[in-house]
Parts: structure tokens; C-alpha cells; sequence
């Protein structure tokens, strides 16, 4: 039994997430996770809201509220929508809480003590309107390298270029808009990642089976050079900068910098954890403590890569102590809408509570990660989505189950029959499903999920495709026990069938497995043979027709959506 430790990027905090920040890290990982636990491993799922910054503070303003009240609220909105969309966190923590605290003053303390954290006096862009320093992302201006006039302090997103807020041409505030800006020196703590060039490459070369989009942006970094940055920032709302209990001298109004933190919530939420299950969380984390047999995974969008290839393995390498490193890193592309951006503020997309009131979980779930953005960025349309949902999952699964069941329910009654011996259909059925099932299992195994649920909906079409062979409907006018044998191989078939997709559709899994009154904890191991699992069933065993797994969606539902949500 593997221990795998399982990590998504921390959504942050102001306001609930898009379809495409849910593909991006948090449903491909809840996706692993459930099939490393199917197949009997140890599994720790962590995940937390990301709650510092410049964002948060503004998101509560807008909302009227106390910064932390907040934080609170949002936090349990997204724990909720998280658990409505089949999300199995072991633990959904906070970046606010005090462990992150605790271990990110720790860390800068650590890495200050080798010599790899610095102060300086930094130009920094102050907005006089809104008497406050700009954090890098709230300066915008044109792009020094390209021109683009809407680059921001930190990235200009038409060229790539990391930037320095005080290199942008006609900078103005990104939160009023004033062009009130000026120049002044702050003081703020650098961490040298430029002395950490060697490590960091040395370790990054250390990972050839890395995604080919993760090795790409991390050696694209590491080609530009690693490049110090500021830890720090003037805020009220974060972690204070101070050492053992004590603000440091001259810093008593900052805070650390939020994606100096955030990461390291990781191992802070771990912690939380450990506080409410009694569990030791070092020996997910620490390798004196027993982290060395862990396997650690992380998933992300592409736009958070660089932060841990780079930034967070420069803290953990920098501070020399026995911490757990990221194994490997699964990133994926942009889930666009309609080909441009998911947009609240331009009621463009479909955002997790939204896609709830729509249809269930499972719906979202199987065309996002039968789609999910590797190679590429994917565009996101409804009427994409309705064609798929209809065809995989109404006619392919949903039929086949409902039509074997009704068809047993009318001729054999509600039991699973035991006549008849199985013979050359199922033989053949059995070889052919071993090849699919472990083609799907290696793909899952590698993270290539459009690869594995193109491999799941080929097994269900060879269900479909059965019983149009063995056509038990046909032969029970000859032959009603080899008729029977086929209906108990079908039915077989719906338990094999909902474990192999419990990973990406639990909640239709689960409906599946109650059809025989089967407790999906125990029922759901990974199958290890198609013969074993075509056997579960002897006969006798009761069950019970389901309502219609899958309703179809209308061309009517699609053009209502369309407009509601700002289709173009």
C-alpha cells in the first residue's frame, strides 16, 4: 500500500470558483485521489481557501464587511460548494489560521539564519488617491517589452515577461483607476532565489517524467535566471512579519507576502488536520519523520507553475530541514468560455453554485474531465457540453443500465437470475474489457485523464455493444437459460461499471452500486480482473431498477443558458 499525499492549488477567497478554476486543480486531483483510495492506498487530500492580500481586502470592502468575517464567510461557501461537487478533501483548511501563521514565520526565519532572506529599499508605486502602496499586480500600464497596454506590475500576460511594477509606462491604480501615482521607498525583505539557481535547477532536472507543460515553465524561469523577490508587503490584512512572537524592527505594519504563505499552507492545513483527527501530520510532511515513503502530488493551473517549481521549492530546499518535496507536479491549461474569459463582473460563465442549480455534479464532472485542458487550452461551450452529457452519459451508461434492469425486472423478476452458463459472448467480452480496463488504469496511473475517460467510455460502449450481441431479449424466445446467463453477465457488468467510474462520477457510481444494495466503501476496490468482476453476482442476488441515471438536455435548456450566462 502506497502513501500519496495530494495537494490543488488553494482557491482564493474572494468569491465562489468557476468551472475552469474547478478543472484547473481541484476536480482532477479530488479524481486521483479517489481512484488511489479505490485501489487500497493511503491517501491524504489537502486543500484550503487562500485568504491574504490585496484581493481580500477589497472583496470585503465591496461586501461591507470586516476583512476576516470575511475570509469566515467565504471560506464555509466554498467548503460547501466543494462538498456538493463530490470534492473528497480529507481537510479544507484556512491560509488565516494559526499554523500557517506559526510555520511561515518560521520559515522566513529559517531562511533569514542561512543568509537567503535580505532587506531592501525598495521604489515601490504609492497611489496618492488611494493612500495605500500598489502591490504588484494592482500597478497596470504598458508592457516596457511589448507594448501591451494592459500589463500588470508583476507579468504582462500578452508577452510572458516577469515585471517590476516601477518598469511599467503611464502606470495607474488597477483599484480606482488614478493616474495619482508616485514613486516611494518602503523596506521589504527579499528572498534571494538567485543564490538558489543551482539547487533549484539541479532538482527541477531531477523530475524528466514531469508533465511536458510543467517542464516547459519551469525551464523557461530557470533560462530567464532566477530572479530575488520581495517576500513582504505593505498590508494590514496577512501574516505580521515577526520572529518568535516579536514584530521585526521597522516592519511592524507589514505583512508576508500571500504567495510566500499560500503554499505553505499546504503543510499548515495538514496540521489542521492533525489537530482535528488526532493524526501525526510529520510523517506526511517531514522525512526524519517518516515522510520518505510519501509520494507527493500537486495539481494547478498552469499560471501557479512557476511559484512551485520555483518559489516554494526555494523555501523548503533554502531552509535545509528534512521537509517533503513535491514528486510530481500535474499541471493543466486554461478552460476558456465560449474562447474568452470566465468573467463575474461581465456575468460571463458558469460559476460551482450556478452549474449546481443546473444539473448535479456528475454531469459537470464527467464533461470537464473528458475534456480537461492538457495539451491545450479548451474552450468550454453549451452545446459541447449538452452533446456529450447526452451521448456518453444519457445513451451509452445511463441506457445500458436502465434498459438491462427494466428488461430482468420484467422477465426474470427483481433478482439477479442464475441460469445458464456463460459461454463465447462473455469469454470474448472478458479479454476485451482486461485491455480497456488496463489501458484506463495507466492513463489514471499517469494523470492523463482525456486519455483515461475516453478508455472508460470505450468500456461502456463494450457493454452496450454486448448485449447487442448476446440480444437476451431475442434469445430468451429459444433459449431462456443462455438468456439468463447473458442478463447476470450485464448486470455484472453495472457494479464493474460503477467502480471504474466512481473516480470522476461518485454520485451516479454510488447509485449504481445501490441498485443491488451494495455499500460503495467496500464494493468499490479497483478490479483486478474482468473475469472476477463478472462473477460478483452468482444469481439470487436481489436488486432493485433505478430512476433514469441521466435526463438529457434539450435544445430549449441550452438556449436559456446561453443567454443567462453570456454566450457569444
Amino acid at each position: 500500500m502506497a502513501r500519496i499525499l495530494i495537494t490543488s492549488a488553494l482557491p482564493y477567497i474572494n468569491g465562489i470558483k468557476h468551472l475552469g478554476n474547478l478543472v484547473g486543480s481541484m476536480l482532477p486531483a479530488d479524481v486521483y485521489a479517489r481512484f488511489k483510495r479505490q485501489q487500497g492506498d493511503e491517501v491524504l487530500y489537502i486543500c484550503a481557501t487562500d485568504e491574504h492580500g490585496t484581493p481580500a481586502e477589497l472583496a470585503a470592502r465591496t461586501a461591507g464587511q470586516d476583512v476576516a468575517d470575511y475570509c469566515r464567510e467565504q471560506h464555509d461557501i466554498q467548503k460547501q460548494a466543494g462538498a456538493e461537487f463530490g470534492l473528497s478533501f480529507d481537510h479544507f483548511g484556512r491560509s488565516s489560521n494559526p499554523p500557517n501563521h506559526r510555520l511561515t514565520q518560521h520559515f522566513a526565519h529559517v531562511l533569514e539564519g542561512k543568509g537567503l532572506i535580505e532587506e531592501r529599499t525598495d521604489e515601490q508605486v504609492y497611489s496618492v488617491d488611494d493612500e495605500r502602496f500598489l502591490p504588484d499586480r494592482y500597478v497596470e500600464g504598458t508592457c516596457p517589452h511589448c507594448d501591451y497596454e494592459k500589463a500588470r506590475g508583476d507579468q504582462c500576460d500578452n508577452c510572458g515577461r516577469l515585471l517590476d511594477p516601477t518598469e511599467l509606462k503611464d502606470p495607474y491604480s488597477a483599484i480606482s483607476g488614478s493616474k495619482n501615482v508616485e514613486v516611494r521607498a518602503t523596506k521589504h525583505l527579499y528572498l534571494l532565489q538567485g543564490q538558489m539557481q543551482d539547487r533549484i535547477a539541479s532538482w527541477i532536472n531531477s523530475k524528466p517524467d514531469w508533465p511536458q507543460l510543467t517542464k516547459s515553465i519551469a525551464q523557461k524561469w530557470l533560462k530567464e535566471g532566477l530572479r530575488d523577490r520581495s517576500i513582504t508587503r505593505d498590508l494590514k490584512w496577512g501574516i505580521p512579519v515577526a520572529y518568535e512572537g516579536k514584530a521585526r524592527p521597522g516592519f511592524e505594519n507589514k505583512v508576508f507576502y500571500v504567495w510566500f504563505d499560500a503554499p505553505i499552507e499546504y503543510i499548515a492545513a495538514t496540521e489542521e488536520w492533525s489537530d482535528k483527527t488526532g493524526e501525526n501530520w510529520e510523517r506526511w510532511w517531514r522525512t526524519d519523520k517518516g515522510a520518505e515513503d510519501v509520494r507527493y502530488v500537486e495539481f494547478m493551473g498552469k499560471d501557479n507553475v512557476a511559484f512551485h517549481t520555483v518559489s516554494f521549492p526555494a523555501t523548503i530546499l533554502g531552509s535545509e530541514e528534512p521537509w517533503k518535496l513535491v514528486d510530481t507536479l500535474k499541471s493543466l491549461n486554461w478552460l476558456t468560455w465560449y474562447g474568452g474569459k470566465f468573467s463575474t463582473s461581465q456575468n460571463r460563465g458558469i460559476f460551482m453554485d450556478q452549474a449546481l442549480e443546473l444539473l448535479p455534479a456528475d454531469y459537470w464532472r464527467w464533461h470537464l474531465m473528458a475534456n480537461a485542458p492538457e495539451s491545450d487550452d479548451a474552450s468550454f461551450t453549451l452545446e459541447h457540453f449538452a452533446s456529450v452529457v447526452n451521448k456518453d452519459l444519457a445513451d451509452v451508461l445511463g441506457n445500458f443500465v436502465n434498459r438491462i434492469t427494466r428488461f430482468c425486472s420484467a422477465r426474470f423478476g427483481e433478482a439477479v437470475p442464475a441460469e445458464g452458463d456463460y459461454g463465447e459472448p462473455e469469454a470474448a467480452l472478458e479479454k476485451e474489457l482486461d485491455a480497456k480496463i488496463k489501458s484506463y488504469t495507466d492513463n489514471l496511473e499517469q494523470m492523463e485523464f482525456r486519455k483515461a475517460f475516453a478508455d472508460l467510455r470505450g468500456i461502456w460502449v463494450a457493454g452496450n455493444e454486448y448485449l447487442q450481441v448476446a440480444a437476451p431479449w431475442t434469445v430468451i424466445k429459444q433459449d431462456k437459460d443462455k438468456a439468463a446467463a447473458s442478463v447476470r453477465c450485464a448486470l455484472n457488468l453495472i457494479a464493474l461499471f460503477a467502480a471504474l467510474s466512481r473516480p470522476v462520477i461518485p454520485f451516479t457510481a454510488d447509485k449504481m452500486f445501490a441498485i443491488f444494495n451494495l455499500d460503495p466503501a467496500e464494493a468499490s476496490a479497483w478490479p483486478s480482473s474482468a473475469k472476477e468482476a463478472l462473477s460478483r453476482f452468482k444469481g439470487g442476488e436481489a436488486f432493485s431498477p433505478p430512476d433514469v441515471l441521466f435526463a438529457k438536455i434539450e435544445d430549449d435548456q441550452v438556449t436559456e443558458w446561453r443567454d443567462r450566462f453570456g454566450a457569444e
